[in-house]
């Protein structure tokens, strides 16, 4: 078995501490729907302090997942969902196409089955197909 080694951190750690928080990902889905003045943010969470507030603001800020402009004495807070696509495209992109992969052979196999007249694939070829599939995982990453 080949050793798991850890990678140095990289552009997207502030991005997945940031998400980690579920008072973060809350703040998020609320700018979702559009851009929210810091003030409207913080009348929505009001089981938080406006310190509080802002402190998550700024993990979000770090992260580049809010974008904050001027508007006289308002700031205005936006969704970037730039970080989200990257994250996306480096870990769900690749599993994604593995999977699909992985269900269209069981699938093609579960039908070969059926035509010739047989039960459904057994546990034992289960088995070892999940098996394959872990493996074939391990050696990609």
């Amino acid at each position: 078995m080949s050793e798991i080694v850890a990678r140095p951190a990289d552009e997207l750690d502030p991005v997945w501490k940031a998400l980690s928080d579920p008072t973060r990902r809350a703040i998020l889905d609320f700018l979702r729907e559009c851009p929210r003045m810091t003030t409207e943010i913080v009348d929505a969470f009001p089981h938080l302090t406006r310190f509080g507030v802002m402190k998550h603001l700024e993990v979000l800020r770090q992260a580049h997942l809010v974008q904050t402009r001027e508007a006289g004495r308002q700031r205005v807070n936006s969704l970037n969902v730039v970080p989200i696509r990257q994250i996306y495209e480096r870990w769900v992109g690749p599993f994604q196409e593995l999977w699909s992969n992985e269900l269209l052979r069981i699938k093609d196999i579960a039908e070969k089955d059926n035509q010739d007249g047989k039960r459904a694939t057994s546990r034992k070829r289960k088995r070892s197909a999940l098996s394959q599939s872990r493996k074939q995982l391990r050696t990609k990453n």
